[in-house]
């Protein structure tokens, strides 16, 4: 649901099609164009195309504004969209049903997926026009062999943020001096969403409302071609593709070929009009989650679009060089560009419909990699299990279950080798016999290959290392089966039964949202420090205890309440009928604590990762639900601290936000009682600092390389390479937990991270717990370097210190990166709940 009531646009009037500035009042590039306006433009052309256009809304963002798409096609092909889309699925092998051989192809075009690269949203108005114009012969003639789909504003958020700042700032005659105001955007900028997402790295985790909306729509239609428009720095000139190495190695050579085609229509009508343009540089097609690869892992041509400028440029902006960049200028090269795209689309219809059809023919019939099933363990937790269905089902990949217990050979991601592996009956099956086989790949396989180590972003990102599920990779094909009964939420009490607690395991996100609910509705939970044995069940540390001595006040509404959160989270709940364990602390244990409905705020503003802050705002919000206080770093000083019990700092750079002085405040509050918890960089702020027990190791030393003189010889060719051996690139590690330790409570003796950085801590000495960390041979998959390497190990990841009557709460690694990497969400939960009970 949005936050707000939904922001709707004006209805537009018939009447003749208008051109942009017509229809705005304005020259088209003379002023950034609202949101609520351009939707009204939208409206307007669709009304007038003489029936070459349909406005398909699809969702809303969290700010309450319209998403939609606009299907473009001959009158003739929209009065059958609807059979042209199935005809579609069933070439893919996603339905069922007699292939009609004649087909249009289907082009998909994004605009404005980060706010403040705002140019393709005015370029999409004329884009539009020209579409809709029945006198332009050379767009209605395209328009025979493609039918288009066109996202006019993928994050209106985030544009919104941008034009609204940017119309008030600027001057009347905008100024193009680089140093003008309207030329530095304040924090957290526009590009991204309302939670300060990158809508761009979410196509495949779907975190986002409007990914999760937007890709489900995108996978009713699976198109031929997809484009994603964008802005670069204002020095750059334009991108197109050919993409730049590394490419998966699932591209397919024709996916390869045509982008090379397209990007040969692009570099005639750029020739033609002296436009500067690079291909084959900076982006590649690697990472899963992007504009580009996610559609072509889904069997199309994908590709990104990238015009320099970006929310630096404003409407004029100087250059390096001399020139000016204009408005007028960028909205030109994204309007060819998209013509270009469209064009190339239109004269390789037949070919486009050929290969998309034979690209999942082969997906099902000869898939491609070493493993042909994957294996997830059926006996973990079921809200983790439920949560991964769930994400399945969004991508459209298949799965079932283990019809039979069975031994076989196969890679286990827990272990990192393959040997021999047990596989139980109802254990989930993801068959590579699919029509989603390439994505089933690209998201499953253990170790991600690399042509190239200069990539992009992330380079590991198996699902089984996200979610945190124990699998397998079996080179065999194994045919799955139907799943059992599900059993019922609540076991162990009958109808008109009142049980003396309620427990539920502690180990996933699921559960955590099931204690944010309880806590919420003033029902007093325990959590058990230790592990126990009742009623022949064994619990781990960290299991939830809701006793009924303690919930009096709720009356009969105390099963209800424990019943109803229980189905609501998807979670387990086993009824006992006694507080007596048989091994273990009892329920009425010292060690079987109440756990505090703590007061929590987080920091925001300068000097804050923008990014880092609305993973952790999205995680209260979004996914568990429990109230969180945003506080300013501006303001930051004057906030009476005592009215919180936790603080959260997000990665960031603090030494503006905390001189001496407040350093001396927050530690006292700490004293005090209060629990600090610090990432990332937050926590190497307080590295080093008095009273802060985590220490960076010592630098290493000169004496190897002057041992070797001749490593200063160095190409200038290879600079950019060099910093390759200190990097990591989005990296698995395998963390060691001291799982008897609340922090790492529903966890067993490891956990893998995806580490982004080169940590490098020493462990903490007499005071502090050392609660994860990374040891020898820690590394599962990803790109890391040598140099990196060797800091990745013995090194600190998590843990905690006590200071007075609080405590301070390591977050070196983050995890909740992204909103994707499920497997480390609890583990900020105990950082919330459980360290300091």
């Amino acid at each position: 649901m949005p936050l707000w009531p939904r922001l709707s646009t004006a209805q537009p009037t018939a009447g003749p099609l208008l051109t942009p500035s017509q229809f705005l009042g304005y020259p088209l590039g003379s002023r950034f164009t609202p949101h609520a306006q351009l939707l009204n433009y939208v409206g307007q052309v669709v009304q007038n195309a003489g029936g070459r256009m349909k406005v398909q809304p699809y969702g809303t963002t969290y700010e309450g504004r319209i998403l939609e798409v606009v299907q473009v096609g001959t009158p003739e092909n929209l009065s059958r969209l609807e059979e042209i889309r199935h005809n579609n699925l069933r070439m893919a092998g996603l339905e069922t049903g007699a292939v009609q051989r004649q087909q249009p192809a289907i082009v998909w075009l994004s605009y404005n997926i980060h706010g403040n690269e705002s140019v393709s949203s005015e370029a999409v108005m004329q884009v539009l026009y020209d579409l809709a114009d029945s006198q332009n012969t050379l767009t209605q003639q395209w328009l025979q062999n493609v039918v288009v789909l066109i996202d006019p504003c993928v994050n209106p958020d985030g544009r919104e943020r941008y034009v609204q700042w940017y119309n008030r700032v600027r001057n009347q005659q905008p100024n193009a001096s680089p140093y003008a105001w309207e030329h530095h955007e304040p924090w957290p900028g526009g590009r991204y969403n309302h939670y300060f997402f990158d809508l761009n790295r979410d196509w495949a985790w779907q975190t986002q409302q409007e990914s999760k909306t937007r890709v489900a729509l995108y996978n009713q239609w699976l198109p031929q071609v997809h484009a994603d428009f964008h802005e670069m720095s204002v020095d750059d000139p334009y991108y197109f593709s050919p993409a730049a190495k590394p490419f998966h190695e699932d591209i397919t050579p024709w996916q390869r070929n045509f982008q090379n085609i397209i990007g040969d229509y692009n570099r005639k009508v750029f020739d033609k009009n002296n436009w500067l343009y690079f291909t084959r540089e900076t982006y590649d097609l690697f990472y899963p989650s992007y504009g580009d690869t996610y559609p072509s892992f889904n069997g199309a041509i994908g590709m990104t679009y990238e015009q320099g400028g970006s929310g630096r440029a404003g409407v004029r902006v100087a250059k390096a060089d001399g020139d000016t960049l204009t408005l007028s200028q960028r909205i030109s090269h994204h309007h060819a560009a998209s013509l270009a795209t469209i064009q190339a689309a239109s004269d390789r219809h037949v070919e486009l419909i050929q290969e998309f059809q034979k690209y999942f023919t082969t997906a099902r019939t000869k898939p491609g990699g070493t493993y042909k099933t994957f294996v997830l363990a059926g006996a973990g937790d079921p809200g983790q299990l439920r949560a991964f269905t769930q994400y399945l089902d969004r991508q459209q990949i298949r799965y079932g279950y283990a019809p039979r217990r069975l031994r076989t050979s196969g890679f286990n991601y827990s272990s990192g080798k393959t040997e021999t592996v047990q596989v139980e009956a109802q254990d989930l099956v993801v068959s590579m016999y699919q029509p989603k086989s390439t994505l089933v790949k690209v998201l499953f396989e253990p170790q991600s290959r690399v042509e190239d180590s200069l990539t992009y972003d992330i380079t590991a990102w198996a699902l089984p290392y996200a979610f945190g599920l124990k699998a397998y990779a079996l080179r065999d094909k194994l045919e799955p089966g139907a799943k059992a009964a599900a059993k019922p939420t609540v076991s162990g009490a009958t109808a008109g039964e009142t049980p003396y607690a309620y427990v539920a395991r502690w180990s996933s996100l699921q559960d955590l949202r099931f204690l944010s609910r309880l806590l919420q509705q003033r029902v007093k939970v325990r959590v058990a420090q230790r592990g126990f044995e009742a009623e022949g069940r064994q619990y781990q540390p960290g299991t939830l205890v809701i006793t009924r001595t303690g919930n009096e006040n709720l009356g009969p509404r105390f099963d209800q309440l424990v019943r109803a959160q229980a189905d609501s989270a998807g979670v387990q709940v086993q009824a006992v009928k006694s507080g007596f364990s048989t091994t273990g602390a009892d329920l009425g244990s010292g060690y079987v604590r109440y756990v505090n409905r703590p007061t929590i705020g987080v920091i925001a503003g300068e000097g804050v990762s923008a990014t880092a802050f609305g993973e952790v705002w999205h995680f209260f919000e979004q996914q568990i639900g429990y109230p969180v206080t945003v506080l300013g770093a501006d303001y930051l000083r004057s906030v009476p601290l005592q009215k919180f019990d936790v603080l959260i700092l997000p990665d960031g750079d603090y030494g503006d936000i905390y001189s001496e002085k407040n350093l001396e405040n927050l530690k006292a509050w700490v004293r005090a009682g209060g629990k600090l918890i610090a990432l990332e960089g937050a926590a190497s702020f307080l590295a080093n600092k008095k009273d802060f027990l985590l220490k960076t190791k010592p630098a290493d030393t000169m004496a190897a390389k002057k041992a070797n003189p001749y490593r200063l010889l160095r190409r200038y060719a290879d600079s950019e390479r060099d910093p390759i051996d200190d990097r990591v690139q989005g990296s698995v590690y395998r963390v060691q937990l001291d799982n008897t330790h609340p922090l790492a409570f529903g966890y067993g003796s490891t956990y893998f991270a995806l580490v982004r950085d080169t940590l490098n801590y020493r462990f903490m000495g007499k005071g502090g717990w050392n609660v994860g960390v990374l040891k020898r041979d820690s590394y599962a998959a990803g790109f890391a370097g040598r140099d990196a390497r060797r800091k990745l190990t013995d090194t600190f990841v998590l843990g905690s210190q006590d200071m007075g009557r609080g405590q301070v709460v390591y977050m070196a690694d983050n995890p909740l990166f992204r909103g994707f990497w499920q497997g480390g969400k609890l583990l900020f939960g105990n950082a919330l709940f459980f360290v300091g009970q």
